[in-house]
């Protein structure tokens, strides 16, 4: 039975502790500042809950101790703290996070921790990369490599063709934050909310832009190996139209947290989501150029006894397997661990990594 720490006591962190408490073989912690999200977890076998104030000095430390693993579902300008109490305490971390400064911090930790840390462990940044590598791998000279995630209503219903179903923080974050790139071959930043494109799946019509943080590694791991290379977020058209005058014309990018307010008390919540995935990558074989894609939707359902949103099934399912993964240990137990030294077939027989597989999904060579 491993100890673990989840950080976060919100609809992601409620969701991996079901999971991993389900499994039967992890004992789980969930801490939070907020008695009042702690209070409304479904508290179920193997789920403790802690009240602290992880800013307080040696306050995380102190649960943390003789723990197994810190997984975090906490804002993302937490994690940095996290990931400081983890490798003081020599326990394993893991995150959700899609901002960049902070996986740097992440990285320059685990040069010098005596255990594993593993950032950017969920849809995109994280199952994203995971897929991109799969492909990418099967050519002799990459061309391009183009990633395509969302996280939709089914039945949209107002002008932004959007409902709340992740951390406001994060997609303000994404939003705002400039944007990892390869553009003729060169590492470069691009501007969010930009570079807006259309397409088709299945018959819907989707636009996707420029956002921060999906493409967690790769732009390092590919440098100079591919002339193009993008990460944007998938949408209904017309989104981006309206959240670009909400944060330029209006200013609100400078006042973020009127933004959360507005959005927070706008835009309703809803279970009824679909997560879009779409990685396009052409390069050459055997001196022919070629083209593969990986397209994917999964939607929300039950999971044990509950209804989960699409988002909080891929968000979760990618944290546990990676965890997983770690426990038995298939991934090193010291340093630093990219999504994309994950091996896909490896991450879709997990027991976790399953609820990807149970979705229909295509891996298309044209």
């Amino acid at each position: 039975m491993h100890e673990i720490v989840v950080v976060g006591a919100g609809k992601i962190g409620a969701t991996i502790a079901d999971m991993l408490a389900g499994s039967g073989d992890y004992s789980v912690t969930v801490v939070d500042r907020s008695q009042a999200q702690l209070d409304a977890l479904d508290v179920g076998a193997g789920i403790a809950t802690r009240q602290i104030d992880i800013g307080e000095a040696g306050a995380l430390e102190a649960v943390l101790a003789g723990k197994f693993a810190v997984l975090s579902a906490a804002p993302f300008h937490l994690t940095t703290r996290i990931a400081e109490a983890a490798a003081a305490t020599g326990v394993h971390y893991l995150d959700l996070t899609e901002d960049v400064a902070s996986t740097r911090r992440v990285k320059e930790l685990a040069a010098s921790a005596s255990s594993t840390f593993i950032p950017q462990c969920g849809l995109a940044p994280g199952f994203i990369s995971i897929v991109t590598n799969d492909l990418a791998r099967n050519f002799d000279t990459l061309d391009s490599v183009r990633m395509r995630v969302g996280a939709l209503p089914q039945y949209p219903s107002n002008a932004l063709n959007y409902n709340l179903t992740w951390s406001t923080d994060g997609v303000i974050n994404e939003y705002c934050e400039p944007c990892e790139a390869i553009v003729d071959g060169e590492l470069t930043e691009v501007p969010p909310l930009e570079e807006r494109e259309e397409f088709s799946l299945d018959g819907v019509t989707y636009e996707a832009f420029n956002t921060s943080g999906g493409l967690g590694t790769l732009c390092e791991t590919y440098k100079g190996k591919v002339r193009t290379l993008n990460y944007r977020t998938i949408r209904y058209p017309g989104h981006a139209a309206i959240m670009k005058a909400l944060l330029n014309d209006l200013g609100l990018r400078d006042r973020r947290e009127v933004l959360k307010d507005i959005l927070e008390n706008a835009l309703p919540a809803t279970l009824q989501d679909v997560v879009v995935i779409f990685v396009t990558v052409s390069g050459r074989k055997n001196g022919r150029l070629m083209q593969e894609t990986y397209a994917n939707k999964i939607y929300s359902r039950r999971v044990g006894n509950t209804v989960r949103s699409a988002i909080q099934i891929t968000t979760a399912s990618g944290i546990c397997s990676v965890l997983d993964m770690l426990a038995s240990g298939a991934l090193p137990a010291k340093g630093f661990v990219r999504q994309e030294d994950i091996a896909l077939d490896t991450f879709l027989a997990n027991r976790f990594g399953r609820n990807y597989a149970l979705a229909t999904s295509t891996t298309l060579a044209a």
